[in-house]
């Protein structure tokens, strides 16, 4: 066993994947408003 497969159970690097708990409600409201400025450019530019 070498020095780099025994301690890379251990040493694990936070991606910020699915399992990260942060603020969900935020998060939340910030996809939101990103649809709606969308739909508000989309429609500004005349594409619908």
């Amino acid at each position: 066993m070498t020095v780099t497969s025994a301690t890379a159970g251990r040493l694990r690097t936070r991606t910020g994947g699915p399992k990260d708990d942060g603020p969900k409600i935020l998060e939340h409201l910030a996809g939101w408003t990103f649809v709606v400025v969308l739909a508000m450019l989309v429609t500004q530019l005349g594409l619908i």
